[in-house]
């Protein structure tokens, strides 16, 4: 895409754009389309794009807008929540500890109510800045600043819980178990 000699990076900016349709819808499919169905309307809108803008930021919000529509009208979001809970059914062996804990705390990540995920997705891994992000969302900076301290508070909250308790059993050559 070009405007008045300006290329527009959008191939560098597909990596955000994926990891974010990905933390919103869960599904890898699912975030293609939804990645897809965005530069679709990137490119349909590429005139209302203001040149002194930030691309990524633009991209990202409009990947939101198309995923809220998205959810307005097929209304499947309590499919989504059950596929995503079957993929996170951990089913390793007792060795990994390390890909456990990934796996639980990816499992956090996504209990987390969407508004607070992807906030704290834009902030966290995306390295928005909260005025870049709160752009890309529509709404205040204070929203968006509770929004993360609110998930922060429910992941902390995870990791004091989870780290009390370990899951694994260790079993010797000889079949006893030890905890």
């Amino acid at each position: 895409m070009e405007r008045k000699g300006r290329t527009f990076d959008v191939l560098g900016q597909l990596g955000s754009l994926r990891r974010y349709a990905r933390s919103l819808v869960r599904n890898a499919d699912e975030a293609e389309d939804l990645v897809h169905d965005a530069l679709v309307k990137a490119y349909e809108r590429k005139a209302s794009f203001r040149r002194d803008g930030n691309l990524r930021t633009w991209l990202l919000s409009i990947l939101h807008n198309v995923h809220i529509d998205r959810l307005r009208q097929t209304k499947s979001q309590n499919r989504r929540h059950e596929e995503a809970a079957a993929e996170l059914e951990p089913v390793l062996p007792a060795s990994q500890d390390h890909t456990v804990r990934l796996s639980q705390v990816r499992e956090a990540f996504f209990s987390l109510p969407e508004e607070q995920r992807e906030a704290l997705h834009l902030v966290a891994i995306e390295d928005l800045s909260y005025q870049e992000a709160a752009s890309a969302l529509g709404i205040p900076v204070g929203t968006l600043m509770s929004r993360i301290a609110r998930a922060r508070a429910t992941l902390r909250h995870f990791e004091e819980a989870t780290s009390k308790v370990s899951h694994l059993r260790v079993i010797d050559g000889g079949g006893n178990e030890n905890r």
